[in-house]
């Protein structure tokens, strides 16, 4: 071993050694969901007898289904936008995933409904409840994947911010899902889907601020 190859050896060997994005983001992931419960406990309380037994509602399923693709391709995105490399665009293809079942569960019920039922299952009985309970449900995991985003190298803060608000939101969206009582994809895709995106412009906001190198 010549004398620069050693000095190389002692510098990575002193280098402190950081946990993997993947590691480190699924840690902050448990928090997350630790955290959404202990919210949940003070805000709302309790869950709805149907989510215990679904009992072949299929929009319930539905809602399931979406929220629960969301956390997952949220988690691969902001996993992917952890690392200092730019993120290919194929990376963001995977939020089709969510998308399209939600977009196949809103033709369906369009499909399925009377016109005079489409208004009143848009709208449903609790689109401000689900205007504020979605982002304040998220508002600490969208902290606790910030903290852990800031010990990872990504390039890319605001969209890093984005996804962490993203997950966020389809973690809080999951919660709330067992406290709301309307389950139509067209009240899913309208109230749902604008909390989460309120949560997910504010991940935005502050990944720009403190996601910075």
């Amino acid at each position: 071993m010549n004398t620069d190859d050693l000095i190389a050896s002692l510098a990575d060997d002193a280098a402190p050694a950081l946990p993997r994005p993947a590691r480190l983001l699924g840690l902050a992931l448990v928090a997350a969901v630790a955290a959404t419960a202990v919210v949940f406990a003070l805000l709302l309380g309790s869950v709805r007898a149907e989510v215990t037994n679904l009992n072949g509602d299929a929009r319930l399923a539905l809602k399931f289904a979406v929220t629960l693709a969301l956390v997952g391709s949220a988690f691969v995105l902001l996993a992917t936008l952890a690392h200092p490399e730019r993120p290919r665009p194929r990376a963001f293809a995977i939020l089709g995933v969510p998308l399209a079942l939600l977009l196949g569960g809103v033709l369906l019920e369009v499909a399925a409904l009377p016109a005079a039922e489409i208004g009143p299952a848009l709208v449903g009985s609790n689109s401000l409840a689900c205007l504020v309970y979605v982002p304040l449900l998220g508002a600490l995991p969208l902290a606790v994947l910030l903290t852990a985003l800031r010990r990872a190298a990504p390039t890319r803060p605001a969209l890093a911010g984005l996804a962490a608000g993203l997950l966020a939101g389809g973690i809080a969206a999951t919660a709330y899902g067992t406290y709301c009582p309307d389950d139509s994809p067209l009240f899913v895709a309208t109230w749902y889907g604008l909390s989460v995106g309120l949560l997910a412009l504010a991940g935005a906001a502050a990944g720009q601020r403190i996601l910075r190198w």
